[in-house]
């Protein structure tokens, strides 16, 4: 991914995760839907605000879970990698997640499955299988390679 200087620059602080996109996500309950995103999905607690706010981290990546009403109905997913989609769906159906697909590889070089959490928020867990050429199965690549500086 091309270095834009006006993402991740200046100070360090506790206070914030250092992922550069911070989802945040609400909850009625916020220390139940912790509790549950830690033991399913894996996720690690960084900072607890009271019993309204919590950050959240997994590998380079963040999450806040803050308290209110949960959409009835969310129009977005979450998408998270992980080193293995099977073991993940595994761990997150014995634990109580809804899983909308098993694990299944697809075309463009991931393995992946879809659940739903406590609150019906959708997420998929991707795994990468082999590095393709996005031209093979119909994607124009525009800025390079994501892990280039």
């Amino acid at each position: 991914m091309p270095h834009d200087p006006a993402f991740l620059s200046g100070t360090e602080n506790l206070s914030m995760p250092s992922a550069t996109v911070i989802p945040v996500l609400h909850y009625p309950d916020v220390p139940a839907a912790v509790a549950w995103l830690v033991r399913v999905f894996g996720f690690t607690e960084r900072l607890r605000i009271g019993d309204h706010r919590v950050q959240l981290t997994i590998g380079n990546g963040a999450i806040v879970v803050a308290h209110g009403d949960a959409p009835v109905d969310p129009e977005f997913s979450l998408m998270i990698r992980v080193a293995s989609a099977d073991q993940h769906a595994s761990r997150a159906a014995a634990e109580g997640a809804e899983l909308h697909s098993q694990p299944q590889s697809f075309p463009y070089g991931e393995r992946q499955y879809t659940a739903s959490d406590l609150a019906g928020y959708v997420w998929t867990f991707s795994q990468s299988e082999r590095d393709v050429d996005p031209g093979s199965w119909g994607g124009e690549l525009l800025s390079g390679r994501s892990d280039a500086a």
